[in-house]
């Protein structure tokens, strides 16, 4: 009698996700969250590759877990296995847009309040048979994540040139700004020159934007103390408000940490500009038309969202945030 799909002795594209994911995440529990399975569901796909294949792939008594020398050689094999998958499933999808079932879409966690939500449910509204799964995360995160194939179209910071494989929509430009406590700074004085004299309050260096602000003051040869390095908006803001330092972050950090904005001064760099670009990326020639039409349905949302709240509170930024 023949198995059902996912019996033991079949290898199925379902038990290479879950070794991928047990592999990548060295934790059953782990992978199971990623999945949003049971750990038992997990565990038991697992056993199944493992006797389709006649061999052991995990060391799961390990911890974290480890691939055995099976499992390196399926990990590699997996891979490949599952972009020819992702591909094959895009092409498929890019004949009839109308058919496609499933659409997995990356975002900075800038937008994650204001804009994604209605992205979605104007694409939801359209492609009533779509299944949408978002992940919002730092740009180089989201980069990696399409660079993998794991996500069909990112909105995230311009990193650099993009890939050959990319095509990219550039959706939004933003200046990089200074928040102070409120009435602390002086503004008929020199700006530099106080600011030198506070300390620093940092966004993480451990992401590509902190990175970015920490270069240019290098090139700026600015150099002032910190004490902390952060990873959120809102604890970086919360820190300024009461006192405890100043910190550079573009408007849209601003728009997502609102609830700080009666304890804050935002003003100008008073050095070189800073700017990073927003951009809508995809892979080239996958989703025909289906990029570009994101990107021109979210430009209003930004400026609904965003630009035109920014520039109402922030009035100096009309030159530091545009649309593109």
């Amino acid at each position: 009698m023949a198995g059902s799909p996912g019996s033991p002795g079949r290898i199925t594209l379902w038990g290479i996700e879950v070794f991928m994911a047990a592999a990548d995440e060295r934790s059953i529990s782990a992978a199971a969250r990623r999945l949003g399975a049971s750990a038992s569901t997990i565990s038991q796909q697992l056993t199944n590759l493992e006797s389709a294949v006649g061999a052991p792939l995990l060391e799961r008594s390990a911890r974290p877990l480890r691939l055995t020398r099976a499992g390196e050689i399926m990990h590699r094999r997996a891979q490949v296995i599952l972009n020819e998958a992702a591909q094959a499933r895009a092409e498929l999808a890019a004949s009839d847009l109308t058919s496609l079932t499933l659409f997995r879409l990356g975002m900075i966690e800038d937008f994650e309040a204001d804009v994604t939500p209605r992205l979605l449910a104007h694409m939801a509204g359209h492609l009533t048979s779509c299944r949408f799964q978002l992940e919002t995360g730092a740009s180089h995160l989201l980069q990696d994540r399409l660079d993998s194939r794991d996500l069909d179209v990112i909105v995230a910071a311009q990193l650099g040139a993009a890939p050959d494989w990319a095509e990219t929509h550039p959706l939004l430009r933003e200046g990089f700004v200074v928040a102070a406590p409120r009435g602390l700074i002086d503004t008929g004085a020199d700006l530099l020159a106080q600011l030198r004299g506070l300390p620093l309050v940092q966004y993480t260096q451990a992401h590509y934007m902190g990175r970015l602000i920490t270069s240019h003051l290098a090139r700026e040869n600015i150099t002032v103390p910190h004490r902390f390095e952060l990873d959120s908006y809102h604890a970086i803001l919360a820190l300024v408000g009461q006192g405890s330092g100043w910190t550079i972050l573009p408007p849209l950090a601003l728009m997502r940490a609102r609830r700080f904005a009666d304890q804050i001064d935002v003003l100008p760099l008073p050095f070189q500009p800073l700017t990073r670009t927003i951009t809508l990326t995809a892979r080239k020639d996958i989703l025909q038309s289906m990029p570009a039409d994101v990107a021109a349905t979210l430009k209003p949302i930004l400026q609904e969202a965003i630009v035109t709240p920014a520039l109402a509170r922030y009035p100096f930024l009309t030159s530091e945030l545009t649309m593109l």
